[in-house]
């Protein structure tokens, strides 16, 4: 049937989307796929987003492959952790702009596109321009025990 076609036409067409997302990074860092490079050290690349939320947004990734957060090894998370202030430094110099967030989302409900650890260095102009966020904050909540929690965990 015609819905039938469009469905699977579609999830060829998602598929495909997914598998160039999934690897998209490293072709980059390969040079397979052209980009801006601002930065670069043996463990960290960053370049010009494509579709920048502002002039300047940029993307710090590690070069290798980590999904998450919580899977980058501490010789890369301290590498990233470097190089985000001096980049930060660097776009605003040349942006003239002294606002900005960094982002840094992990898993696809929490916003993350692109599964391969990325931080979002994004230049705040004005309140129209750069990231928008909305904070939907509650009541905290067995504070206590959450923190013995984590703490217990690390």
């Amino acid at each position: 049937s015609h819905i039938s076609e469009r469905a699977t036409r579609t999830r060829g067409r998602n598929s495909t989307l997914s598998s160039i997302m999934e690897n998209l990074f490293l072709k980059i860092v390969a040079g397979e796929i052209p980009s801006h490079k601002v930065y670069e050290n043996d463990l960290v690349y960053a370049f010009l987003d494509i579709n920048p939320l502002s002039p300047g947004h940029t993307l710090v990734i590690p070069k290798k492959k980590y999904k998450t957060l919580d899977e980058v090894p501490e010789e890369t998370a301290a590498a990233l952790g470097a190089a985000l202030p001096k980049i930060a430094k660097a776009i605003m110099k040349a942006t003239e702009c002294k606002n900005y967030n960094i982002l840094q989302n992990n898993g696809k409900i929490a916003h993350q596109e692109v599964p391969h650890v990325h931080f979002h260095i994004i230049p705040k102009p004005s309140k129209d321009q750069g990231l928008g966020v909305g904070w939907p904050s509650k009541k905290l909540q067995n504070g206590e025990e959450l923190a013995k929690m984590i703490t217990a965990a690390l």
